[in-house]
C-alpha cells in the first residue's frame, strides 16, 4: 500500500484547507484509512478515519464538527476538509491505511502503512 498527501500549507487562522492522500492498494485490502497529525514535541494522534466498506466516519473531539474526512466512490483517494483552522491544528498530518480487519479508525496502534506527511501551519 502507498500512500501520498498533498495540500498542506500555511493558512490564516479562522480558515479552511483541503488535504488529499492517493492511496494505491496494489491488491492488498485495507480496513481501516484515516488521518493523523504530530505536532512538535506531541505524539502522533488520530484526526479523523473511515472503517469498512460502509465508510463510516470517525473524529477526535478536537476537530469535530470543523473537519470532514471522505473518500472517492473508487477508495483510491481521501480528503480531509479543515475548516475554522486555529494555530492547534499547526502539525504535520499524515494519511495511513490498516490491513486490521479489527482496526479502530483512530488507533495509531493499528495501522500499518503511512504516507509521508503534509505540514500544515496555522498562523
Amino acid at each position: 500500500v502507498q500512500l501520498v498527501e498533498s495540500g498542506g500549507g500555511s493558512v490564516e487562522s479562522g480558515g479552511s484547507r483541503w488535504l488529499v492522500c492517493a492511496a494505491l492498494r496494489d491488491g492488498e485490502s485495507t480496513y481501516c484509512i484515516g488521518w493523523f497529525r504530530q505536532a512538535p514535541g506531541k505524539e502522533r494522534e488520530g484526526v479523523a478515519g473511515i472503517k469498512g466498506d460502509g465508510g463510516d466516519a470517525t473524529y477526535a473531539n478536537s476537530v469535530k464538527g470543523r473537519f470532514t474526512v471522505s473518500q472517492d466512490k473508487t477508495k483510491t483517494s481521501l480528503f480531509l476538509h479543515m475548516t475554522s483552522l486555529n494555530a492547534e491544528d499547526t502539525a504535520m498530518y499524515y494519511c495511513a491505511a490498516s490491513t486490521r480487519a479489527a482496526c479502530s479508525a483512530l488507533d495509531v496502534r493499528d495501522f500499518d502503512y503511512w504516507g509521508q506527511g503534509t505540514q500544515v501551519t496555522v498562523s
